[in-house]
């Protein structure tokens, strides 16, 4: 027969209790991890959709080219050259032309970067080649080859950018849109050459 020393076994210890967490707690740090989330992803998101216009195209230098390149693109654009990434056409401009400086820092090398955009209401304007002028399809607005303004709504001529000649290229500076001529500038006399692609201007 066993005799008892007496000593009682430990007892198991407890399990331990787990954390209570409120409904309201819960759903707080859900919604603002969920916040979190979305806002981290907008931002990445940004980042790689405007990296590009960081290092290259609208809103930088653009290198558009030697004059010969430049020069042949005009002559098989019938009168201009279009550069997309830059949202500009080149233009053939003599500064000899200028004669009030009114183009100092947006010609050189004998061209004009023009911006596509409409001054009237911001359409791009394509070129006619048979008038051999801008002329905007959204409301008649017209202008000559180096963007003076000739008819309808807009208010002055083409906006432009400015231009310069580095190490043998043509580079056009597209972070600053410089504001066009004031209606009745024309400093190369230039006038209509054929029909119009787009109807008479108007106000």
């Amino acid at each position: 027969m066993a005799i008892s020393s007496g000593v009682r076994p430990a007892s198991p210890r407890p399990p331990a209790k787990k954390p209570q967490v409120s409904r309201r707690s819960f759903l707080r740090t859900a919604w603002l991890a969920g916040l979190g989330a979305a806002v981290a992803g907008f931002g990445a998101g940004s980042v790689y959709f405007l990296w590009p216009n960081l290092t290259e195209g609208f809103g930088t230098k653009i290198q558009a080219g030697t004059p010969d390149s430049i020069n042949a693109d005009i002559e098989a654009g019938d009168g201009q050259a279009y550069n997309p990434d830059g949202r500009f056409y080149l233009v053939p401009f003599d500064e000899a032309d200028d004669t009030d400086g009114l183009y100092a820092g947006v010609a050189g090398g004998g061209f004009m970067a023009l911006y596509q955009r409409c001054v009237h209401l911001g359409c791009r304007v394509p070129w006619c080649a048979t008038a051999q002028w801008w002329e905007c399809p959204c409301h008649g607005s017209k202008y000559n080859q180096v963007g003076e303004w000739k008819e309808g709504p807009a208010s002055r001529g083409l906006d432009r950018f400015a231009i310069e000649v580095s190490g043998g290229q043509i580079v056009v500076d597209t972070s600053k849109v410089i504001t066009g001529p004031p209606r009745g500038t024309n400093t190369t006399g230039q006038e209509l050459d054929g029909p119009h692609c787009v109807g008479g201007g108007g106000e």
